[in-house]
């Protein structure tokens, strides 16, 4: 019961932080085009000290963050991302609460407990985890407006559909390499700070 509660109180912890970053600047740097995020960061460093299941859930609240704010501050993608602002009916809604929501549980901490089974060394663990968790949001995010949206991104853009590709990638490497690079170094520090403090932590995530 002690374990539960204490495990209950960290998940909600690292939701307030989420939730905290998605409603300041810090959380949601707002770009011509689209909303670049660090709210990725608690969600993977609460993955790698809770387990794949806070992470999902970090993952979720941070989603349902990135849908309200798309709803109530829309840029040019928005409709990407907000199911109130589909033009394209209930398979427009779904698509959206996929791209913000759905994307965003795929954040989770099974490469770090990998790592820990294979004995690596915690350092390039962080390191790698903080990284990968950061390009998997980029880029099923950008993944799945490609596949779901390119007509809509190619109106938004005022360019042609095939040339939806190459901009799509051209986000991932201006926008998503250095979202993880700032990823990988702020989830090792950090993590690396909490489990000297709180050590026992790092148990939830085998579980």
């Amino acid at each position: 019961m002690k374990k539960d509660t204490r495990y209950l109180v960290s998940v909600a912890l690292m939701a307030a932080i989420v939730i905290l970053l998605a409603n300041t600047p810090l959380g949601m740097i707002q770009l011509p085009i689209i909303k670049a995020t660090t709210v990725h960061i608690p969600v993977i460093i609460g993955a790698i000290l809770l387990g794949p299941s806070a992470g999902a859930i970090l993952g979720a609240i941070f989603g349902i963050c990135s849908l309200i704010s798309n709803t109530t501050a829309p840029t040019l993608l928005s409709f990407a991302f907000s199911p109130f602002l589909s033009t394209t009916g209930l398979v427009g809604v779904v698509k959206a609460i996929w791209i913000s929501v759905g994307c965003r549980i795929m954040i989770s901490g099974w490469l770090w407990i990998l790592f820990r089974k294979l004995k690596a060394n915690s350092y390039l663990s962080l390191i790698i985890t903080g990284f990968v968790g950061s390009m998997v949001n980029t880029i099923f995010v950008m993944g799945s407006i490609y596949l779901f949206f390119a007509g809509q991104y190619a109106a938004a853009k005022d360019v042609a559909r095939t040339a939806v590709f190459g901009l799509i990638m051209g986000t991932v490497t201006a926008s998503g390499i250095p979202e993880a690079i700032a990823a990988a170094i702020l989830v090792t520090v950090i993590t690396k700070a909490l489990l000297k403090v709180v050590p026992n932590l790092s148990n939830a995530s085998a579980n």
